[in-house]
């Protein structure tokens, strides 16, 4: 029997379409690395994001495609990632830093600090280098929410020497004041500490930095526009009128400041009673989907009422850590893929790479 080729290998995997490229994985590149020994193939896939939704999936494809080329007795598939840099006129970038996501809402009280490190900590639980920054210098929350609550970070001349748990590198300005203490500056001091915090600390090679903004659309947003290049924003509401008629206030600011918004994330979607496992709307039913179809945007996840979340938030133990095998995990699990997938496909637009964009 005739030895198997590399480009029967190649051959095989151009069966393997990537959803979001519409492009099979040889064209787009994806393929590295083929060694063949015998009757034994082993090959590297390299994704655009360790998030990647369906990496397992083409993990399966791959290893049935080549499996099937007679002679093969065996299939080593290596998934591996190399995230993209966001490309961008807008902004000075931050030495290692690759893509900055920020998170943000219309009004108070919607959980969109929670939103923003469950998403960092489950981008980090895929193999991601996750930074997560808190810019809401009136009211940062970071601290307690990841465990770092009484932690300094350290000072090396001119530069801060951010903190890190659950594999996530992060920096807020409650690490530098006192929790009891409010912080009263006005609109150009918080300009001038937000700047401070993005560009004087040692963020280290990041793929992806999350940034928890303050509610509403004032200096910190503008700041935070004018002064790097933000690739996305994801915009965090709740069900109820109020919070979606200021969510939409959110999605027409960064789109004015050319800023992408990659979709809507509904929290407290839905309650389920612990007893009876009843579900209940309690703050109405299916305001985001209005409010992501009147935007022509999408809604990327549907986060529950739910107490384990925010006891498990006042503990310092983000839910996607404490609690990975449940549905609430699951649910800011898919909210990451989504937001790492569309990333990619930005990313992806802005080198002339064809991409469909696919808005379910």
């Amino acid at each position: 029997m005739a030895a198997i080729t590399e480009q029967q290998v190649l051959d095989a995997l151009k069966s393997i379409i990537d959803p979001d490229f519409n492009k099979n994985i040889v064209e787009l590149g994806f393929v590295k690395d083929i060694a063949i020994d015998g009757e034994r193939i082993a090959f590297t896939i390299e994704l655009t994001t360790p998030a990647c939704p369906v990496k397992e999936e083409f993990r399966r494809q791959a290893e049935a495609a080549v499996g099937a080329l007679a002679g093969v007795g065996d299939v080593q598939v290596n998934i591996t990632s190399q995230v993209q840099r966001q490309k961008t006129a807008m902004g000075k970038n931050i030495p290692g830093i690759k893509n900055i996501i920020a998170v943000a809402s219309g009004k108070g009280g919607v959980g969109k600090s929670t939103t923003a490190v469950n998403l960092a900590v489950a981008l980090a639980q895929t193999g991601a280098r996750i930074g997560l920054l808190d810019a809401d210098i009136y009211g940062p929350s970071i601290p307690r929410m990841m465990g770092l609550e009484g932690r300094k970070p350290g000072i090396e001349g001119k530069t801060i020497l951010p903190l890190n748990n659950y594999g996530v590198t992060t920096m807020s300005i409650g690490f530098l004041v006192p929790e009891e203490q409010a912080v009263v500056w006005r609109g150009p001091m918080v300009s001038g500490a937000l700047t401070q915090l993005l560009n004087d600390v040692a963020w280290g090679e990041l793929d992806y930095l999350v940034i928890d903004m303050p509610p509403g659309t004032g200096d910190a947003q503008l700041t935070l526009s004018q002064t790097v290049p933000v690739t996305a924003s994801v915009i965090v509401t709740t069900p109820q009128d109020i919070a979606l008629a200021d969510a939409r206030k959110g999605i027409a600011m960064f789109r004015k400041v050319n800023i992408p918004v990659l979709g809507v994330v509904e929290n407290m979607s839905v309650f389920i009673c612990p007893h009876c496992g009843e579900t209940s709307h309690v703050f109405a039913e299916g305001g985001a989907e209005k409010l992501a179809a009147e935007n022509d945007s999408k809604v990327l996840a549907q986060i529950p009422l739910d107490i384990q979340i925010r006891e498990d938030s006042d503990a310092g133990t983000p839910i996607v850590a404490a609690r990975p095998d449940s549905k609430q995990a699951e649910a800011y699990r898919t909210l990451a893929g989504e937001v790492a997938r569309h990333i990619s496909i930005l990313n992806a637009r802005k080198v002339d790479i064809p991409v469909v964009m696919q808005m379910q």
